[in-house]
């Protein structure tokens, strides 16, 4: 069986979204150039950042579009991440809200791309 363990976002300026996200998660990158950049997490996940304009093959169309979750244990973690990322002026598309699969927000990086808090719900 093939299954993913890196995920690649491809951005405008990877210098800008390499800081963008080694403070979100408190983390260096293992790798860091003028085009790319690559962490891998604690949970074992790689996420790369690729500067669209140097990617082979290329990259049509605009950054964004892809949606990032965080998984977190109770609905009081979504709220304190929420009051940290949005104080840190992250761009806001969904506040804190109860849905059918569990207590959620969503926020964006510099790209567009998505990034989504949630904890499940208890059914």
């Amino acid at each position: 069986m093939v299954h993913p363990d890196f995920t690649i976002l491809f951005v405008d300026n990877p210098l800008t979204s390499t800081d963008f996200y080694q403070s979100l998660f408190g983390a260096e990158p293992v790798e860091r150039t003028p085009t790319f950049a690559l962490f891998v997490l604690n949970t074992g996940m790689k996420l790369g950042l690729w500067s669209r304009h140097t990617a082979e093959p290329s990259v049509r169309g605009e950054c964004g579009g892809t949606e990032i979750c965080f998984r977190h244990d109770a609905a009081a973690d979504v709220d304190r991440i929420y009051a940290d990322w949005s104080g840190r002026g992250l761009r806001v598309l969904q506040t804190p809200v109860e849905m059918d699969f569990g207590y959620t927000f969503v926020v964006t990086d510099p790209d567009g791309h998505r990034l989504r808090v949630y904890s499940m719900s208890a059914d």
